[in-house]
């Protein structure tokens, strides 16, 4: 979302920092008591910008949203943000000053940003009532991904990009096959006039694409896989890889988030459905027409693509961010 309203606007200003969670009771306590124990509405206030006041609510909700510094850390960060939230409300009034809150474009993110909030929150609430995977649950899922677990690997691809027609997929498929090695098929490639183009990387098995996982550690070193894309054709080499597995201990908290993560989203789809079923919904105009022959059919918002459970950090190097990332091979 990309508006200025206030709550936005601080967003862009402190993103850039980190004030974690740890620190909001005591930066509660610390700024509360600079201003009185008598609750009134002095001891809220942090700073006077002009006429406008920035509170210490405003302070600990930024506060809220970072998490990870220590309480010792809090005063210094409670610092900093609010040196932040003072420039974000001199931008705010200058911009009132200059009517921008008054711009149509304006007033259309800030609404549309209310109703994404809003419509958060009622997500958040179903999420609420989703009970955690238990022990079984999350032994079940480590068992049936071995690709990702008991058998995982760490590959190094090499993928080609070829650019051509449906036509000339069986002489391209029967070259693949019969090439020694990569180099030799792409001496065919350029013999044939066949435009491509080449990436490669090295990746864990809970980086590649969730669907993929299976089928890619079925290969073997050296091994080849092709397949159609809107363009032509896409190869990917498996050049070689090393085995590299994660006990169920290690995998339980990526295993147990994803899970959740997953129920969640099947109950707010659920959720949404029966509300959808209850509702009077009426398309007007062009979208009362069917859609076009080769539109490819909507995907419910509330269904997210699945990650694939990362391994801890700590013991593999590896990223929970990198989780559903795809190949990262372009």
């Amino acid at each position: 979302m990309h508006h200025k309203d206030p709550h936005q606007m601080a967003h862009r200003l402190i993103n850039n920092r980190v004030f974690p969670l740890l620190a909001v009771v005591a930066a509660t306590a610390l700024l509360v008591a600079c201003g009185g124990d008598k609750g009134d509405k002095a001891s809220q206030t942090a700073a006077k910008v002009n006429k406008e006041e920035i509170t210490v609510h405003q302070i600990n909700f930024v506060l809220q949203r970072q998490p990870g510094l220590k309480p010792e850390q809090a005063e210094a960060a409670s610092r900093q943000v609010l040196e932040r939230l003072i420039d974000q409300e001199l931008a705010v009034q200058k911009a009132q000053e200059l009517k921008l809150d008054r711009d149509p474009r304006v007033v259309q993110q800030i609404e549309a940003a209310k109703r994404e909030i809003i419509s958060r929150a009622y997500a958040e609430r179903v999420g609420e009532s989703v009970a955690k995977p238990g022990n079984e649950d999350i032994a079940k899922y480590y068992n049936d991904k071995p690709a990702l677990f008991k058998d995982r690997r760490i590959y190094s691809l090499q993928e080609l990009q070829i650019e051509a027609k449906p036509e000339q997929f069986e002489a391209i498929r029967a070259k693949l096959a019969a090439a020694k090695s990569l180099n030799e098929f792409a001496e065919y490639l350029k013999s044939a006039e066949l435009r491509f183009s080449g990436n490669q990387a090295v990746r864990a098995a809970e980086q590649l694409p969730l669907a993929s996982v299976d089928a890619i550690s079925r290969m073997k070193d050296g091994d080849s896989m092709i397949s159609p894309n809107p363009a032509g054709l896409t190869v990917l080499f498996l050049v070689g890889s090393r085995s590299q597995p994660v006990d169920e201990a290690r995998a339980r908290p990526a295993i147990e988030a994803f899970l959740l993560n997953q129920r969640r989203a099947e109950a707010l789809q659920k959720d949404i459905k029966a509300l959808r079923d209850s509702s009077k919904i009426e398309y007007v105009g062009k979208f009362a027409q069917p859609a076009p022959a080769g539109t490819p059919a909507p995907q419910a918002a509330s269904e997210p693509a699945a990650p694939a459970p990362a391994p801890a950090p700590a013991a593999s190097g590896l990223d929970h961010d990198a989780i559903s990332k795809g190949m990262g091979l372009k």
